[in-house]
């Protein structure tokens, strides 16, 4: 799935008027008479649809603006999902119906996003050196109840408490880290909706990193934090107190994201080296390395219970690794350019990715799927198989040999076309079991033998049912047969290698019965009797 241009119903009454901040300008407007309605076009690529007499807001029509930077899945049931483009604003799309919602509220680019573990709050960090909290109501609508600053450079990293919601924590490029403690008021089901964004205050500032921070994760237990960085290092907190604990180092370029697993004591980052590594957080040692992304690792995430990770890069691939083995088991590949935004499901069922490319997709885990179908068919294999030794058993050839071809696997065919020369009438039974085939089965049968011309062992099999079909079949029906023409070219130069080789063992064979008539001693006369 892929939501690019996502039609929302409307909002409350929304005025027509001029539009404060940076992309909410209109640059465009139409007048519709025969439906009554307005369009107009603003500055980031929204398309806004209001009635013409109320000048009420009735559907909004949601572009991106160049780069999606990050997603993440929005609801209890992650129903809904936010994405952040490269524009001050925020959309939130409902995925069921593709509605919309643009959120309002930065002054500057959104660069992070992270949600609460219930999923009805989320925090969003910008350019604007600024964080904000939005709250989703049952409903959907989203409002933004809460805001701070305090950092002197873009915030590029957010993250949320994973146990209640209690905190935030913000990395950005003037290198420190802020906690920021959410107010109970937030948490309030009776706060009124028209009072406005609360104030967020810093607890503490810890400067961390001698470079931009871009990645912060809180631990499972929310005791822990680890810091990622353009130094090359990954750094781990003792939190609220913001005491260093441990530096990963081992990376030889700047750290895009720091993850921990949600089961073990296990660390995961990834760099712009290409690569992403696993720490244990007890020893701060490095216990595996997983290489395979062509340029840099932007994300990466913990899914089935910390067993695998899936990883986005600038290669434009997300991949999904068994950690156990180290084995890149799948690799994804829908999107044109860098995958900013890599998010997972409560459930671990559905992976959102967002891109440069301005596509966000949702991706579907069909791993339970895939292994039913692959039991079924394993079951369906070994049915068949039983059904095929009876029918050998029984001499029912024509039968055998149409299902060993169902089948596509030429070694089992191959074996069918054995027993069929095994018998006391092999020729006559090959004869008459090969041409009551139907058309399909024949150009089958006839890929088989170039597979099994190419082997001395099982040219004469080959070579048996050529005889069949070239004596009793006419040339142009052969020539209408598909794939004949590759066939033929396959054929024939291992077919003149097995004659040649015939041909020095004829003339051996006839040296040799030369050499013997040749050798024989003459015989001797009989010895006389004695009288």
């Amino acid at each position: 799935m892929v939501a690019t241009g996502p039609v929302v119903p409307g909002c409350t009454d929304c005025p027509l008027q001029p539009l404060s901040g940076p992309g909410r300008e209109l640059t465009h407007c139409a007048l519709v008479r025969a439906a009554g309605l307005l369009l107009s076009v603003t500055a980031d690529h929204n398309l806004l649809l209001y009635e013409a007499h109320s000048l009420k807001l009735q559907k909004q029509f949601a572009g991106y603006s160049e780069e999606v930077l990050d997603v993440r899945f929005l609801g209890p049931e992650d129903s809904h999902i936010v994405v952040a483009s490269n524009s001050p604003c925020l959309k939130v799309f409902e995925l069921q119906t593709s509605a919309c919602q643009i959120l309002h509220g930065h002054t500057d680019i959104v660069l992070a996003l992270d949600v609460f573990r219930k999923g009805w709050l989320f925090a969003s960090c910008a350019k604007d050196q600024s964080i904000r909290v939005w709250r989703m109501n049952k409903a959907g609508e989203v409002t933004c109840v809460a805001q701070g600053s305090g950092h002197t450079h873009s915030v590029g990293t957010v993250c949320c408490s994973r146990l209640k919601e209690t905190f935030l924590v913000t990395g950005s490029q003037d290198c420190t880290v802020k906690l920021w403690p959410i107010p109970k008021v937030l948490l309030s089901k009776s706060i009124a909706p028209d009072s406005g964004p609360v104030l967020l205050q810093a607890q503490a500032t810890q400067r961390c990193h001698d470079k931009d921070i871009n990645s912060v994760a809180v631990a499972p237990n929310d005791k822990l934090l680890a810091t990622g960085s353009q130094d090359r290092t990954a750094k781990l907190w003792a939190l609220p107190q913001c005491q260093l604990l441990g530096v990963f180092s081992g990376h030889r370029r700047g750290l895009w994201c720091v993850q921990f697993s949600p089961m073990d004591q296990v660390l995961a980052t990834a760099s712009a080296d290409g690569t992403v590594k696993l720490w244990a957080l007890q020893d701060i040692s490095c216990l595996k390395t997983f290489e395979g992304h062509d340029a840099s690792v932007l994300k990466v995430a913990f899914v089935s219970r910390g067993t695998q990770l899936l990883s986005s890069g600038s290669d434009g691939l997300v991949k999904l690794w068994t950690i156990k083995n180290n084995e890149c088991v799948r690799t994804l590949d829908a999107h044109q350019d860098k995958v900013w935004g890599l998010h997972c499901s409560q459930l671990d069922d559905r992976a959102l990715t967002g891109a440069s490319d301005s596509c966000v997709i949702l991706w579907k885990d069909v791993t339970e799927m895939e292994q039913a179908e692959e039991l079924a068919k394993r079951e369906e294999q070994v049915v068949k198989q039983q059904e095929l030794d009876n029918l050998l058993q029984e001499k029912r050839y024509l039968r055998a040999l149409g299902l060993a071809i169902s089948l596509d696997r030429p070694h089992t065919v191959l074996t069918v076309i054995q027993a069929i020369r095994r018998d006391p009438e092999a020729f006559e039974k090959l004869e008459a079991t090969v041409l009551r085939l139907r058309r399909d089965q024949k150009e089958a049968l006839l890929r088989f033998c170039v597979t099994w011309n190419t082997n001395s062992r099982h040219c004469h099999e080959a070579q048996a049912v050529l005889s069949v079909l070239l004596r009793h079949e006419a040339p142009e029906e052969l020539l209408a047969y598909e794939g004949v023409r590759a066939s033929l070219e396959a054929l024939l130069p291992y077919t003149e290698r097995h004659f040649q080789r015939l041909s020095r063992t004829l003339q051996a064979a006839t040296f040799l019965d030369f050499l013997w008539h040749n050798m024989k001693l003459p015989t001797l006369p009989a010895a006389p009797s004695a009288l």
